[in-house]
C-alpha cells in the first residue's frame, strides 16, 4: 500500500495519456497524495479538468500561474517519487540532454526524489538508435525505466513501445517502495574495478575491469535502503550518489582498505578485478628502453577474498565472484569452498556479451548449500538485482 506516499505524475504528450486517469484512481485507492504536471501537449489527449477531479488538486502545466512563478524546485523535494507516464520521444530526448522548456522538464531536471518514467511510442520510435541511445543516457543520470510492452500501437502496427499498463506500473510503484526498505540498517561493502599493479612512475600491470559491474551492484543495494561503502579501483564509470566511495589504485591499497571495513559490514560482495601478482620491485624512475627483452619479478598479491573468510563472523555474508575461460563451475565451486565465501558469482569470458567492458553480463550463482542458480544475459544494471534479490533470499 501507498499510504502516505507522495507521487509527482507528469503526463507527457502521448495518446497512451488517456488510461492516467486509471492510473490516478488506482495510486488514489492505495492512499497516495498525487500531484500531476502535464505538458502543453499532453492537454491534447488527456483532459486537466478529469486529472484534477481524481488527484483532488490542480493540474499544474505553466512555469508562471496568475503572474507567480510555479516553484518547480520544490515540487521535485516534495515528492517521494516522480513518476514520468507517458514518456513521448520527444520529452525523453529532452531529459537526455538538458532542455528545459516547459514545467515538467524543469521539476525533472530541479527533483531530488528518484524519477521513473513508463515509456510509451510507436515500434520504429522505440527501435532507434536515438531513442535507445536517450534511454540508456537518462539511465546512467540514476533514473528507472519500467519497461514498454508489445502489443497493438496507435498506428495500427503491433510491436514493442506500448506504454506499460495502468496495473503494472502501480505494481512497479509497490515493489519501488518495498524495496527502498528491504536493507534498511544494513551495511554493505562492495568492490570494484581492476587493480594497477606500478612497475615505476608511468607503466603498470593491469586488467581491463570498468568497474560497471560492482557499480551497479553498489548502486541496486543503495536503491533497497543499505548504507553502501564501495571500494573502487581505477574506473571513469560515475558514481551514482549516495555510495561512500573509497578509491585505491592497488591491490595492497584494496587489501587494507577492505579490512579495515568489513568488521562493521553485514554483507561483502568482493566484485573486483584484483591482481594476483605484482612486481617485488617498483622502479623510482621510468625505466629506459634498453634490451630487446625486460623481465619482471612477481610476487601473490594478498587474497582479499581468502582473509576475509578466514575472519568473517556467523553473521556476516560474504560474495566472491569467479571469471573463468575453462572448467568455469569446476573452479568456481572450487574457489567457494577454498575462500570460505557464502556465495560465489561465475562469469564466463566464452561467454558473448559477458566479462569485462560489456554493458551486459550473464552469470550463475552458487551457495554453499549447493544450490545453483542461472540467469540469462541482461544490462548489468538488472544482473545487479538479480545478484541483490538473491543474497537478500540466502541472507534473510
Amino acid at each position: 500500500m501507498l499510504q502516505g506516499k507522495k507521487i509527482l505524475l507528469g503526463v507527457t504528450g502521448s495518446i497512451a495519456a488517456y488510461k492516467i486517469p486509471i492510473l490516478v484512481r488506482l495510486l488514489i485507492k492505495q492512499g497516495a497524495e498525487v500531484k500531476v504536471i502535464v505538458t502543453p501537449s499532453a492537454k491534447n489527449f488527456v483532459s486537466a479538468l478529469t486529472l484534477s477531479t481524481l488527484s483532488k488538486q490542480p493540474v499544474l502545466s505553466d512555469l508562471e500561474i496568475n503572474d507567480s512563478w510555479a516553484n518547480h524546485v520544490m515540487l521535485g523535494r516534495w515528492a517521494d517519487l516522480f513518476l514520468i507516464a507517458p514518456l513521448s520521444c520527444n520529452t525523453l530526448a529532452k531529459m537526455a540532454n538538458g532542455i528545459c522548456d516547459n514545467l515538467l522538464t524543469a521539476v525533472y531536471l530541479s527533483a531530488t526524489c528518484p524519477v521513473v518514467a513508463a515509456p510509451a511510442m510507436d515500434e520504429d520510435m522505440w527501435h532507434h538508435a536515438a531513442t535507445q541511445g536517450n534511454l540508456d543516457k537518462i539511465r546512467s543520470f540514476g533514473n528507472q525505466v519500467i519497461p514498454v510492452e508489445n502489443g497493438e500501437l496507435a498506428s495500427g502496427l503491433s510491436g514493442d513501445g506500448r506504454m506499460a499498463e495502468p496495473e503494472t506500473i502501480l505494481r512497479w510503484v509497490n515493489d519501488f517502495f518495498f524495496k527502498r526498505n528491504q536493507l534498511k540498517g544494513k551495511k554493505i561493502l562492495v568492490t570494484a574495478g581492476p587493480t594497477y599493479e606500478a612497475i615505476d612512475p608511468v607503466r603498470f600491470i593491469g586488467n581491463h575491469s570498468s568497474g560497471k559491474m560492482g557499480i551497479a551492484i553498489a548502486k541496486e543495494f543503495t536503491k533497497r535502503g543499505a548504507e553502501v561503502v564501495l571500494v573502487l579501483g581505477p574506473s571513469d564509470v560515475k558514481i551514482p550518489e549516495g555510495i561512500t566511495v573509497v578509491k585505491v589504485r592497488s591491490a595492497e591499497e584494496m587489501f587494507d582498505a577492505c579490512v579495515s571495513i568489513f568488521d562493521s559490514v553485514d554483507v561483502a560482495v568482493m566484485n573486483a578485478a584484483v591482481a594476483d601478482y605484482t612486481p617485488v620491485n617498483i622502479a623510482e624512475e621510468k625505466i629506459k628502453k634498453q634490451s630487446d627483452t625486460f623481465t619482471i619479478e612477481l610476487k601473490k598479491t594478498k587474497d582479499i577474498l581468502r582473509y576475509l573468510g578466514e575472519v568473517k563472523r556467523s553473521d556476516q555474508f560474504l560474495v566472491g565472484f569467479a571469471l573463468e575461460t575453462v572448467n568455469e563451475k569446476e573452479y568456481a565451486l572450487k574457489k567457494l569452498a577454498d575462500k570460505n565465501a557464502d556465495v560465489i558469482i561465475l562469469n564466463s569470458l566464452r561467454d558473448t556479451g559477458a566479462g569485462f567492458g560489456h554493458d551486459t553480463n550473464k552469470i550463475t550463482i552458487f551457495d554453499k548449500q549447493g544450490a545453483e542458480y542461472n540467469f540469462e544475459k541482461k544490462p548489468k544494471d538488472e544482473v545487479a538485482a538479480d545478484i541483490a534479490n538473491t543474497i537478500i533470499k540466502l541472507y534473510a
